[in-house]
C-alpha cells in the first residue's frame, strides 16, 4: 500500500520517514516531489565496465542551466535526504519532466528500506534538455512493507551528491 500526501505528512512528523529540507508545497496526494541538487556527474571512458571503477566527471550546474544530450547517462542528486526505516522509498520521475522525454531515475526505482541519503537521479533524455538546479525533476512514494524488516547496509548508505555505480565492488573472485 502507498501512503497518501497527508500520510507522508504525519509519518514525517512522528519520525518514520526522512524528508529533509521538507516543504509542504512539495506534498502530493502520493507523492513528495524531489528537487534537482547543483551538481551533475557523466562517464568520460568510451565503454563502461561493470567490473570496473568507471572514470567521471562532476560538474556544477550552471545558473542558465546544463543541456543534457541524448545517449548518455547523467547523475544528479536530489537537494533532500530520505528514506524510512518502516517504508520502501520509490523514485520517479514527475510527469511534466518525462513528457519532455526526461527518465529521471532509469528503472533503479526501488530504495531499500533503511537507506537514507540523497537520492541518486540517473538522468537520460531522449531530446537535448536544459535543466536547472532547484527544478523539480522527480518524485517519492512510500510504500508499506509486509515481513520482517532487514534494515539496507549497503555500499550507498548516507549518499550526499550524485554518487557513480560501485557495482564493481559486487563481482565475485574468479573461479581458481
Amino acid at each position: 500500500m502507498i501512503l497518501t500526501g497527508p500520510d507522508i505528512v504525519a509519518e514525517r512528523e512522528c519520525g518514520r520517514l526522512v524528508l529533509d529540507p521538507f516543504h509542504p508545497e512539495q506534498v502530493q496526494p502520493n507523492s513528495y516531489d524531489l528537487t534537482l541538487g547543483p551538481t551533475l556527474a557523466y562517464y568520460t571512458g568510451e565503454i563502461l565496465d561493470t567490473r570496473a571503477e568507471n572514470p567521471y566527471v562532476e560538474v556544477e550546474i550552471p545558473k542558465n542551466g546544463f543541456v543534457l544530450e541524448p545517449h548518455r547517462i547523467y547523475l544528479g542528486s536530489s537537494v533532500e535526504v530520505l528514506g524510512s526505516n518502516f517504508y520502501v522509498p520509490r523514485i520517479s520521475s514527475r510527469s511534466g519532466a518525462a513528457r519532455l522525454g526526461l527518465f529521471s531515475h532509469c528503472t533503479a526505482e526501488l530504495i531499500d528500506i533503511g537507506s537514507i541519503g540523497q537520492t541518486t537521479f540517473q538522468f537520460h533524455s531522449v531530446e537535448p534538455l536544459r535543466v536547472y538546479a532547484g527544478d523539480r525533476l522527480g518524485q517519492v512514494a512510500f510504500f508499506r512493507v509486509q515481513g520482517d524488516i532487514v534494515l539496507y547496509d549497503g555500499k550507498y548508505q548516507g549518499s550526499r551528491g550524485p554518487q557513480p555505480s560501485r557495482i564493481h565492488r559486487d563481482a565475485l573472485p574468479e573461479a581458481a
